[in-house]
């Protein structure tokens, strides 16, 4: 799918222009990858993603956060909405998951949300890093559904609230949503904690 195909059903006007879209078809020079061997640049059901191909990492971050982080290069917004297409591709349990980073200024501050399938205070919450171990800002009890199918999802932010919405294949009700106003500025970028997936399809909008 490319940026344009389906946004009214995202919750976006077609008269809406995207400050970022990627597609993966040319590449992924457009990320930076903070443990590039642990990505590669692939095929899935004939669309190129990028996708995490080890649940171990040589990255190793200042405090407990996730392992596998992808940014945005040379893009760093307040407010935003980002919306992409995530694919699954091992069963890991409870805490199966992707992530999605926003207001990154470094490896201690920034957020992030955890889209863990079984919700507890260290999977399927809205997170935040702040020179401390990761530490949940919601108190989820919404499972979230994963299978082996591609799945849509959207992170809406917006600093002057403080608003955070995650939504999963809902892009009307979200599945997480908390107001926190620490970090108002920063990169975006996707990933998990320790688990495989592949992404496609990347729109981010400024608000």
């Amino acid at each position: 799918m490319v940026w344009g195909q389906g946004l009214c059903g995202l919750g976006r006007s077609h008269a809406d222009e995207p400050v970022f879209t990627d597609d993966f078809e040319s590449g992924t020079t457009r990320w930076e990858m903070l443990d590039p061997k642990t990505w590669k640049h692939s095929t899935h059901d004939g669309s190129k993603t990028i996708e995490i191909t080890d649940r171990s990492s040589e990255y190793k971050p200042p405090v407990r956060s996730p392992l596998h982080v992808a940014l945005i290069k040379d893009l760093e917004l307040g407010s935003f909405e980002i919306h992409f297409r995530v694919k699954s591709t091992k069963d890991t349990g409870n805490h199966r998951d992707c992530c999605v980073f926003f207001n990154y200024r470094d490896d201690q501050h920034f957020y992030y949300v955890h889209l863990g399938a079984r919700p507890d205070p260290h999977s399927g919450q809205i997170m935040i890093v702040n020179e401390a171990p990761r530490r949940a800002l919601t108190n989820n009890t919404r499972e979230t559904p994963w299978d082996d199918q591609w799945h849509q999802v959207k992170l809406v932010r917006d600093v002057e609230s403080g608003r955070i919405a995650i939504f999963f294949d809902d892009m009307a009700q979200p599945q997480m949503e908390v107001f926190d106003k620490t970090f108002t500025n920063g990169r975006i970028g996707l990933g998990s904690f320790d688990d495989l997936n592949a992404f496609d399809d990347v729109v981010v909008f400024t608000k």
